[in-house]
């Protein structure tokens, strides 16, 4: 077996319950924005607002909270050993299990279709696979949905960011590495530094995007951008001084927080200022790293419901899309009539109601998810990779 050369850090636990938090965000974004529920429900849910419909942008919060834990735990302690393979080993065995479940899950469902389609139990045009067919499916298997192969989202379609991301991991885990052999931390952020601009512009200017929301078209930009903005976020905190109150610590947070906040809800009006929200973001978990015993946000953020919702956000996210595709062909079955009659109770009842049963849903099954596959499966390809022979390597030495 080959030599352990990292142990995990612990969390920080406040930055766990910013990612269950901004999970959940993009669960209802999903939810509010589905075209079978819009069509479905005459009145919108009664949470519905400008920030909800933007929620999808919260996954760029997602990708520069992953730089600054990379950095924190790969770049801050353990630069002097870092190993690439067991930095690629571990990554996997983080993101995959529960990646390649989801898409059997989804696979399986779509075969019960065409089953039930074809012995007439249901209607359903086209009875066969559209966009989720084989070739989308080979390249979920190998994490390349979302590199520019398909121009489309496919299978669980929210699975195209841990797409960009795990290839993100070999581009930090590369730099980090050279860096390591030139022993320069400084060489590391500069490279960082120009990837963040490069992909910003490659974005706005080269490519044109009225927004920043790339997915299956350029993601790997938009993950780059927040990523190494996450990884600089890391080091930029490190000059921050620590001798300020309490009371002025909490009240940098909170103004952060409002800006990352309106920003995302400017977002709807005007797309452009979606290029800022790495920058927001950044500047938000940023301040709450910085910051640890600020006077009101880290206590209310370390409050066991938010760290439950916050170590289960992985899952949150992977497993809310198949959850939501089930609620779809539920929705046909029951049909409109109850609808009618709930929407007569009080406007938006029927909607607000479907959110929070699919939320709660979604809570339920990510817990399960949580504890069998990102768990226990992570441990076991872990295990399996490091006693492979292929993947297995000597360990790394401490860099001069």
């Amino acid at each position: 077996m080959a030599t352990q050369v990292h142990q995990e850090k612990e969390h920080v636990l406040s930055l766990d319950s910013i990612r269950g938090i901004a999970a959940v965000t993009v669960v209802v974004h999903h939810v509010i924005r589905m075209p079978t529920f819009l069509a479905a429900f005459s009145t919108p849910p009664w949470i519905e607002c400008s920030y909800f419909r933007a929620g999808g942008f919260l996954v760029d919060l997602f990708f520069v909270l992953s730089g600054m834990v990379m950095s924190m735990s790969y770049v801050q302690s353990d630069f002097g050993r870092f190993s690439l393979r067991e930095f690629m080993v571990r990554r996997f065995a983080r993101i995959y299990p529960l990646h390649f479940v989801m898409l059997i899950a989804l696979l399986l469902f779509r075969l019960l279709r065409i089953s039930l389609v074809s012995v007439g139990i249901i209607a359903a045009m086209p009875a066969a696979f559209e966009v989720n067919n084989a070739y989308s499916f080979v390249l979920n298997v190998f994490l390349l949905h979302s590199l520019g192969f398909l121009d489309y989202l496919n299978w669980n379609a929210p699975s195209w960011s841990i797409s960009v991301e795990f290839y993100t991991y070999l581009v930090f885990g590369l730099i980090v590495l050279g860096a390591q052999r030139l022993g320069s931390l400084r060489w590391l952020y500069v490279s960082a530094a120009v990837l963040v601009v490069a992909s910003w512009l490659a974005l706005a200017v080269w490519i044109g995007r009225e927004e920043i929301g790339a997915q299956y078209d350029f993601g790997i930009l938009r993950c780059f951008t927040s990523f190494f903005l996450g990884v600089l976020t890391v080091k930029a905190v490190s000059y921050v001084p620590r001798a300020i109150s309490p009371a002025a610590k909490g009240a940098i947070q909170f103004a952060a927080l409002v800006v990352a906040l309106v920003n995302v809800c400017f977002i709807e009006a005007w797309p452009w200022i979606s290029y800022l929200a790495p920058l927001t973001f950044a500047f938000f978990l940023g301040s709450l790293l910085a910051f640890p015993d600020a006077a009101v946000l880290p206590r209310l953020l370390v409050m066991k419901p938010l760290v439950w919702v916050g170590k289960r956000s992985y899952s949150i996210y992977m497993v809310h899309a198949f959850v939501i595709l089930l609620a779809e062909y539920g929705l046909r079955a029951f049909g409109h009539r109850p609808i009618a009659w709930l929407e007569s109770i009080y406007p938006g009842l029927p909607a607000t109601l479907n959110l929070f049963v699919l939320i709660t849903v979604v809570l339920v099954a990510s817990d399960f998810t949580y504890r069998r596959v990102e768990l226990q499966g992570g441990k076991l390809v872990r295990r399996w990779l490091q006693d492979n022979r292929f993947f297995a390597g000597a360990p790394a030495t401490r860099s001069t």
